[in-house]
């Protein structure tokens, strides 16, 4: 069973600094139909325009993970933590007990676009902590790139939680399938480009629940298409 949510059908709004588009229910956004996924609980799209971004704030009990699809990012947090995003990273963060940090687009005149998701850990309670590592866009194209699971296995990033993160990039017409175990779940965000699911056409933006499939089978319907894949419990 494949259940698509379109982009043009996600919540958000745009703030001026500020243009975001929710998957799920989030903020002042609410619908009983689109809680969450399994243990992902949000997946925001933003564009952050220059020279702004989000001051210091808090989170707790979360795994944070976030994904710049052009331009960069500067990230600030209470662990110590300063570091710039851009594409082709990817930035874990637990916010376990509690973690403070502010995000920042530190560009003069170009917006910075990313995916910010949220993911409830195993437990708890857990230490914060942070972790960025780059993937090569080489190393992700025309496969499924492993880029955060549980044991941080195959160079990913470690998660706090038993998912599996994979990273895409296809040329038009090139296939790539994943095999989902018995009562495993997945989803899918199409990041650029557009591909055909299971007989399903996804768009840029679109995210797609998947349950009851073994097998996906995700084609690039164009060139230069990029996807996250997440295989969850």
């Amino acid at each position: 069973m494949i259940n698509i949510r379109r982009s043009d059908e996600r919540g958000g709004g745009n703030y001026g600094w500020l243009d975001t588009k929710y998957t799920f229910s989030f903020n002042n956004y609410y619908d009983p139909r689109f809680m969450g996924f399994r243990n992902l609980r949000v997946i925001n799209e933003d564009w952050v325009a220059a020279n702004q971004g989000f001051g210091t704030h808090g989170h707790s009990d979360m795994e944070i993970i976030t994904y710049v699809v052009e331009g960069a990012l500067a990230h600030k947090d209470s662990t110590g933590g300063s570091e710039v995003l851009r594409p082709h990273e990817v930035q874990r963060m637990t916010a376990g007990t509690g973690i403070r940090h502010s995000e920042f687009n530190p560009s003069e005149t170009e917006r910075v676009h990313l995916y910010q998701i949220w993911i409830l850990p195993e437990k708890d309670g857990l230490e914060p902590g942070y972790e960025q590592t780059y993937f090569a866009p080489e190393d992700k194209k025309g496969r499924l790139k492993l880029v955060a699971s549980p044991g941080g296995a195959s160079g990913s990033v470690r998660i706090n939680q038993d998912v599996k993160l994979y990273s895409s990039i296809l040329e038009g017409g090139e296939t790539v399938s994943h095999e989902l175990a018995e009562n495993r779940h997945a989803w899918l965000q199409v990041v650029k480009g557009s591909v055909d699911l299971n007989g399903e056409t996804l768009q840029a933006s679109d995210g797609a629940a998947i349950s009851d499939e073994r097998v996906l089978q995700v084609k690039s319907l164009a060139d230069g298409t990029e996807f996250l894949l997440f295989d969850l419990n």
